[in-house]
């Protein structure tokens, strides 16, 4: 995956914004592990191509097998501000939870340690302990707390059901050649719906980069383009180092500074409880 909200308001949904953006793909509020595709029947030469990805950094089932996941999400944007985030999760009714240490986009006018959560049923916001009931505060954090989830599993989430693929050529970028797929959702109720992009290289079938729309935010016609470097935790490749910037859909960016998302001090199976991720 709200623009009119007030000054705090807006300064949450615009970091949400470059995180996450595949927010409808997240559907229910109550999720079990998905039981993802693998056999040999595919929609396309696309479908197929995903699929072979996906086995590559390691599928849902995979990542379902660590049980959750602890790490430290940083996000730096040119003009130096950053959120510090530890972030956690329980991939069986990805549930989750977002301890904002360093806050300097998502709550400049709070000090100290601002907590978020989604516990399966409810969408909870703490600000020193103090709970926070701020209806337009918690729409931010159920979308914070979907959508950042969803990006930690994106690779393994593009299996998922409800998703159209189309391949769009191939193309070669300093001397390497990709794949093009075209992702798009089909989701109930909704007549606009993100697009993705995806570079699939030919040689490591990995998605070395990507362009994608926020539809939710009229984000459309002009998309951006990040590109991903990975590091392999675990038995599972994730794409740990990122950048981001305005871009054409001929993935030509603009002169704009890069911003930057990582992830780092991943850990998995932690023996997380569900009593955790309560308000």
């Amino acid at each position: 995956m709200t623009l009119s909200f007030s000054y705090i308001h807006m300064k949450i949904t615009l970091s949400a914004i470059v995180l996450s953006l595949l927010l409808l793909a997240c559907g229910d509020s109550e999720k079990s592990i998905p039981q993802q595709e693998t056999t040999s029947e595919f929609q396309n030469e696309a479908h197929e191509l995903v699929h072979t990805m996906a086995q590559k950094v390691g599928n849902y089932n995979k990542l379902a097998t660590k049980k959750d996941v602890i790490y430290t999400y940083t996000y730096q944007t040119p003009d130096g501000k950053k959120d510090v985030v530890t972030e956690k999760y329980i991939f069986d009714g990805e549930l989750s939870y977002g301890a904002y240490n360093i806050h300097e986009r998502t709550f400049p006018e709070l000090s100290g340690l601002v907590e978020q959560g989604y516990d399966g049923n409810e969408y909870w916001l703490k600000h020193n302990e103090a709970i926070l009931e701020d209806d337009q505060l918690l729409k931010g954090v159920m979308f914070n707390r979907h959508t950042n989830f969803y990006w930690f599993t994106m690779m393994q989430k593009l299996l998922d059901d409800g998703i159209i693929y189309e391949h769009l050529g191939e193309k070669t970028i300093n001397d390497t050649a990709y794949d093009i797929v075209k992702v798009t959702f089909d989701i109930d109720n909704k007549e606009t719906t993100d697009i993705y992009q995806l570079y699939i290289n030919k040689k490591t079938q990995l998605v070395d980069q990507f362009l994608f729309t926020v539809a939710d935010y009229g984000v459309i016609e002009t998309p951006y383009l990040m590109i991903l470097d990975y590091e392999t935790i675990d038995g599972l490749t994730l794409p740990t180092k990122r950048k981001y910037k305005p871009s054409t859909w001929e993935a030509d960016v603009s002169d704009a500074p890069w911003i930057m998302v990582t992830w780092s001090d991943i850990k998995f199976n932690n023996n997380l409880t569900k009593a955790m991720f309560q308000k």
